[in-house]
Parts: structure tokens; sequence; C-alpha cells
């Protein structure tokens, strides 16, 4: 049997299963075994598209992917935030290449990816659908775009992204399974488990071929989320959900989409409404932060920060500079919120804010 039927026979029968207590063990063996074909497809898909797929080089300091049905105006948007010049026509299909842009906001170097329209069965190989959502697998954070007048493809968008290992606005849940050549299972955990037994455990391990091993979970997971912490093939990436369009509606229309999603950022591409506070947004969803340089006997430079990621170290903003900097680091001083008073002297584990003022001290050779 064919792997993408073997998939779809099995999503059937969990459909087909009604669940509750007595079947969340069978229910939780199917759904592991889904998720390693799932993974196996994801695998012979990369294989099988070198040389003919999607290849994009990533610079900058993140990057950010545009996904969405045809017709959405992805390519409005990309010209309005960043300086790429990609073609636009009100039919479907336009982008048919991904489309690069650089969008610079705050310091920052952001890479935006224009990919081409998705459809409905992408994540299943429809319309080049698995090579196009490929790259959104390597991206920092995701940009649904919606038409106003579809808000509902949320859903359908959400489900082929799900399909190819991506999990928007997740973090992998804090489960440790450590194999053993014998001794069986043992299962612990530091709060109440309220979705996922102890036999439901067993049986999606059993399925992973691993039958002795000491489990230890901090979550309060579901089984979804227990399959998933199995599966280093999923990508925890941000998302923010776009709205577009919204030139083309009335107030009413207007709250009453809004009131179905709340958290998502309501524009017009082709009138440039809101678009500055997408910019926004996107820096704040990268959770990027401005560090400045300060040389020793010179003013720190305001100019060009460096950008790094929320919770960065000394250690880590030093390697990205040079590996010298932490080979022959002997301490460093810095001014701003991370510190109690300015020049305060720091190590390498010392974290980073925003805004902060950084200057390197290395050992004398």
């Amino acid at each position: 049997m064919a792997l993408e039927d073997r998939i779809k026979q099995i999503e059937d029968e969990i459909k087909k299963t009604p669940y509750n207590k007595a079947t969340s063990h069978h229910i939780g063996k199917l759904k592991a075994k889904l998720s390693q074909l799932k993974e196996e497809s994801i695998k012979r898909s990369s294989k099988g598209t070198k040389g003919s797929g999607f290849h994009v080089k990533k610079s900058g300091d993140a990057t950010v992917v545009l996904v969405g049905f045809p017709s959405v105006g992805k390519s409005t948007l990309l010209n309005d935030i960043t300086n790429a010049e990609s073609k636009i026509g009100a039919y479907e299909f336009t982008t048919l290449e991904i489309v690069p842009g650089v969008m610079e906001y705050e310091g920052a170097k952001i890479q935006v990816f224009d990919i081409p329209g998705i459809i409905t069965g992408a994540s299943k190989g429809k319309g080049r659908g698995r090579e196009i959502l490929s790259v959104a697998r390597n991206a920092d954070l995701i940009l649904i775009i919606l038409d106003v007048f579809n808000p509902q493809h949320i859903n359908v968008i959400s489900e082929e992204l799900r399909n190819i290992g991506i999990r928007p606005n997740e973090t992998r849940a804090d489960v440790t399974v450590k194999p053993k050549k014998m001794g069986g299972l043992t299962v612990s955990s530091t709060v109440k488990l309220t979705h996922i037994d102890e036999k439901t455990i067993r049986s999606v391990l059993n399925e992973y071929g691993i039958h002795s091993a000491d489990v230890l979970i901090r979550d309060d997971v579901t089984v979804d989320q227990f399959i998933d912490s199995m599966d280093v093939s999923c990508r925890y990436i941000p998302m923010l959900e776009v709205v577009n369009k919204i030139d083309l509606i009335d107030k009413d229309y207007f709250d009453e989409v809004k009131s179905h999603m709340p958290d998502a950022i309501f524009i017009s591409a082709n009138k440039q409404i809101n678009v500055e506070e997408l910019k926004r947004e996107i820096f704040n969803k990268l959770a990027l932060i401005r560090i400045y340089l300060k040389p020793q006997g010179r003013k720190a430079d305001y100019e060009e920060p460096l950008i790094v990621r929320k919770g960065s170290t000394v250690k880590e903003v030093a390697g990205k500079l040079h590996r010298e900097f932490v080979r022959n680091f002997r301490h460093a001083k810095v001014w701003g919120s991370s510190v109690k008073f300015e020049g305060q002297k720091v190590g390498l584990d010392h974290v980073l804010n925003d805004g902060d003022v950084l200057r390197i001290i290395v050992k004398k050779k």
C-alpha cells in the first residue's frame, strides 16, 4: 500500500473511532503511527525534490515567510514592507517563484519571502504545495495572509502547515524520554495529567519501539503534544494572522470578522492601511533586540545596532562578532536595563536586554 494511502487509512480510522476512556490508548497508538508515517512522507518529499524544488538562501537577522491562498495580496504586501519588486496581478498564481525582499526595521534586516499561493491539499503535494510549504519550515516567523472575504481559510492553512510538521504558535512540550535496555517503563510527572494516562503513554511509546524507558513529564500534555515531543521533525514557529483588503468592507462586516479573529492584524496592502503596525508586530513577534557596541576608548555606535534574539547572553553576542572574542574573553561592561548600575562588569552568562550598550574586553596577547 502506498504511503499516502496508509496515512489516509489511519486518518479515517481515527475519525471513525469514538473517543472515550476505553479507546484513548488505541487512538493514541493510531496517532503515533500516523505521526511516523507523516514524518517519513516529509523525508521522502525532501529527497525527491532535489534539483526541482524551491531553493532559498537565508540572510539577514531573521526570515519571514508569507503563506496564503492565491490572490490574497501577498505580492502587494511584500512590496509595501520590503525593497522587493514582486509581480502583482488581480488573478490567481501571479507569483510562480519565491520572491525575496528585505524589511529594514529598528536597525534589523529581516528577510521576507513571498511564496506561491497554496491550495487545499498542498501538504499532500497538490500544486507543488509540499515544496512550497517546505520553505515555511525554515522560517523564523510565518505570516498567514487572508482575504477579508474568506477568513475561514485560516483553518485550511493551519491544517496544511500541521500536516508538514509545523506547529504554529506552540512550544514543544516538556517531556523527557530516556530509553534503557531493560526494566520496563517508568512514568512520572510533576503536574497532574488530565488529558493522557499511563496506558496511552505506553501504547504510544510501544509504537515507537520503546518498551523500557524513564519518562518525565512536566506539562499537562495532550496525546498529540506527547506524540509531537517524540517527533524530531516538528518545527515550532511563531505565526501572525494578517487579514488583508479591509478597504473593501464596511464597519459591520469588519466588526464581525474581528470578533472571530481578535488576535489578527487587519490591513489593506493596496491602500497601505496598518502596514506600519504590521511591521512593528513582525519585529516584536520575532523577539529581536538591539545591542549597541562600544569599542574601548570610543563612543557607542547607535547607528548600526547588533540584532540578536531576546534572551541572548554576552557569550552569544561575542560569538556572533568573532569566535576569538569568546576564546580570549576577559570580561564585559554593560550600560542599560539588564544591569544594576551603568558600566557594570559582567561575565559570559549575563543576559542582555533590548537597548543595552556592550563593551567586550579581551585578554591581551
